[in-house]
């Protein structure tokens, strides 16, 4: 049996299992080992084993059954104690209900006995506390202090709390009886109050917190704890305003005290309040006062500087202190005591402001017009300034004074940047200085001034200084300074307009005064461009002058007719090539005095004329075979010029003329074909009439006939 166990090994495989059984038989083995291999052996062997597992697996059946057997005897067992537990288990929580029940009533009756207890002992500590205060009383009464706790200043804070409670008592006997036990115990009262002021205040020289809190939780109850809060207020000052910055000495003495005011105090925010409200009213408004008013009447500039600098650390300090514990409402108490020191200065700062802004304003102005030793002119106003600028819109007659500017357009950069930086700050101040009520309307006074001495009093001023500067158009030889007027203006209102959005917008942005602020600003818009547009305008027909007078001096009538047909050596005359290098010239200046969509605006309405002019111009004259050669030679270098310009109409327009030149030299037969081009189909035949009869041969060849 021992031998088959052996054979039962894990991982069990009935195959090997088979294998080593016939391995162990003598003469089993596949391989027939020392000995043959015996058959007969091997089944008598299988045999045998076999009977032998039958025996092993009948063994371990009834050791299963006899486990099993005990299994279930045993779980019966433990389902009889499982029951037996409940039931026990059952009869502790009765047990256990009895037991609560009787504790909650033993509680009730523990409970009421201590009231009656208490009923009973309470009058009674009150008898003896009135009883042992009677007793102090007699002293008092009798005058002689023999009781130890008046004597030992040991016990001073005993002694306190009984003369507290005697003083009370004190104020409610009849004054005709008791006047001088009263006095004795007030003169008491007062005596023990000041003695413990002096030990609290000894105590914070010597930076003992513990005794501090000591002596302030008695003197809580006495009516010199306000002198106490008020003595320790003054100590914290002593040597904390050693800089030169008060707002900064007030923000370090404010953190040190804040952390130890809740150690010594019981109600430290109440006391951190009073510190804060005593640095206010004292320290920070003397110092606001000597900054300002010494500066007030004298100094505007200064004062107004001193103002924004004062009120903006006063409100960053507030905030700072907003950090701490002072009560419920501490962001209105901090504004209360800001506006206590400031409201008499801004109540008058926006009038203060104007002032200062208008004088400030004026003397830029005038010291930049004295540094060009110009005296300003008066423009004049009314109905009869604007009948002149009527008539000289409309018919280019200049009425009143011209002048000459010598090049000077009037206009300074310098100035420009002095009044808007003056302006910033003005709406800086503004902003912090302004009641959130008044803001809008303040920065709208503030930007009326500065439209009035940059828009009205400079950049309108030399807009009418250079429109009179502006020569007539039949002027020779005239210096066209207007555009750089013009150009000059344009970067200066680009930089109000940048303040406006910047400055002036966040101001304003949410109230009524943005309407007007736009509507001030588009007028204004409006009457520059009124000004610049007459002014571009007159400056063209300049420009066109000019160039009339050019042709007029330079071109001659022999030009076109010349004398020898063959020996014309020019490719265009002398004429045509100044009045192109006039033209370049005036194409650039209005390219650098013009930005964006005004360039190709100018230049179209300046090529227009240019085109008129020569068009008319053409037609003065009469042409030979070669003469016409040469002006269409010349309307070919105009047409060149004239692609300078980058505006396609000026570039159509110097096409349709070449191609009209074309009918100077054409062949006779060839017209009819020449009309009908691209270029000159469209036109009108009266137009084309005219050129052919310019030709010499006109009445020779009969021209007339091809459009008859």
């Amino acid at each position: 049996m021992a031998t088959t166990a052996q054979l039962f090994e894990e991982p069990f495989d009935a195959d090997e299992y088979i294998e080593r059984l016939a391995w162990r038989i003598p003469g089993g083995g596949s391989k027939g080992g020392a000995e043959a291999f015996d058959p007969k052996r091997l089944l008598d062997e299988f045999k045998y084993h076999i009977e032998e597992l039958k025996q092993l697996d009948e063994k371990i059946q009834r050791k299963v059954e006899k486990l099993e057997h005990q299994c279930h005897r045993e779980a019966k067992e433990f389902a009889h104690k499982v029951q037996d537990l409940q039931r026990s288990n059952q009869v502790a929580f009765q047990h256990f209900q009895e037991l609560d029940e009787h504790i909650s009533y033993v509680a009730t009756k523990v409970c009421h006995l201590g009231d009656q207890l208490e009923g009973v002992n309470t009058p009674r500590q009150r008898a003896v506390e009135a009883q042992r205060l009677m007793t102090y009383f007699n002293e008092f009464l009798d005058g002689d202090l023999r009781s130890d706790v008046f004597n030992n200043p040991d016990k001073i804070k005993e002694a306190a709390d009984i003369i507290q409670k005697l003083h009370l008592i004190a104020q409610e006997l009849p004054f005709d009886r008791f006047a001088d036990v009263k006095a004795k115990i007030a003169s008491k009262y007062h005596d023990l109050e000041r003695q413990l002021i002096q030990e609290f205040t000894a105590a914070q020289r010597r930076g003992e917190i513990g005794r501090m809190h000591e002596v302030a939780a008695v003197l809580l109850h006495f009516k010199g704890y306000a002198h106490c809060v008020d003595v320790y207020i003054k100590q914290c000052q002593e040597g904390a305003y050693m800089r030169n910055d008060v707002f900064e000495d007030t923000a370090a003495l404010c953190q040190r005290v804040n952390k130890q005011v809740g150690e010594v105090f019981s109600s430290p925010e109440t006391v951190m309040a009073k510190l804060i409200q005593n640095i206010f009213e004292n320290k920070l408004q003397a110092h606001v006062r000597e900054k300002l008013d010494e500066t007030r009447h004298s100094d505007v500039e200064q004062y107004l500087k001193n103002l924004y600098d004062l009120y903006t650390k006063t409100t960053a300090l507030a905030t700072k202190l907003a950090e701490y514990n002072l009560g419920s409402d501490k962001h209105t108490f901090l504004s209360k005591l800001i506006k206590s020191i400031f409201s008499s200065y801004l109540e008058s700062y926006i009038d203060m402001e104007r002032d200062y802004l208008r004088s400030r304003g004026a003397m830029i102005l005038q010291r930049y017009y004295d540094s060009k030793n110009h005296q300003k002119r008066s423009l004049g106003a009314g109905s009869i300034q604007e009948l002149k600028e009527r008539i000289r819109q409309r018919t280019n007659i200049t009425l009143g004074q011209s002048i000459d500017t010598h090049g000077e357009t009037f206009l300074s950069p310098e100035l420009v940047v002095n009044l808007l930086q003056e302006t910033r700050h003005a709406f800086e101040r503004c902003h912090r200085l302004s009641d959130p009520s008044d803001l809008p309307k303040n920065a709208f006074s503030i930007f009326l001034l500065l439209v009035e001495h940059l828009c009205v009093e400079h950049i309108d001023y030399a807009l009418e200084i250079g429109l009179m500067g502006i020569p007539s158009s039949d002027a020779k030889n005239a210096n066209l300074y207007f555009l750089d007027v013009v150009q000059q203006a344009n970067s200066i209102f680009h930089l109000f307009d940048k303040q406006f959005n910047d400055q002036l917008m966040p101001l304003i942005s949410s109230s009524p005064k943005l309407a007007e602020c736009l509507q001030k600003k588009k007028e204004v818009i409006e009457q520059m461009e009124v000004k610049l547009d007459t002014g571009i305008d007159r400056t063209l027909n300049c420009m066109v002058g000019q160039m009339k007078h050019i042709l007029t001096t330079e071109q001659k009538k022999t030009d076109f007719r010349p004398e020898d047909e063959n020996n014309v050596m020019i490719q265009y005359t002398a004429a045509c090539s100044k009045v192109c290098a006039y033209v370049s010239r005036q194409v650039e200046h209005v390219r650098k005095s013009m930005d964006g969509k005004n360039v190709d605006t100018v230049l179209t309405e300046l090529g227009i004329r240019f085109h008129r002019l020569i068009h008319e111009h053409l037609q003065q004259f009469s042409y030979s075979s070669m003469g016409g050669m040469l002006a269409i030679c010349d309307v070919a270098e105009y047409r060149r010029c004239a692609k300078d310009f980058k505006v396609p109409l000026v570039l159509q327009l110097f096409d349709t003329l070449h191609a009209l030149c074309n009918l100077l030299v054409v062949a006779p037969d060839n017209l009819k074909q020449v009309c009908s081009g691209e270029h000159l189909t469209n036109l009108d035949r009266n137009l084309l009439h005219a050129f052919v009869q310019l030709r010499v041969d006109y009445r020779s060849a009969r021209l007339g006939r091809h459009f008859s």
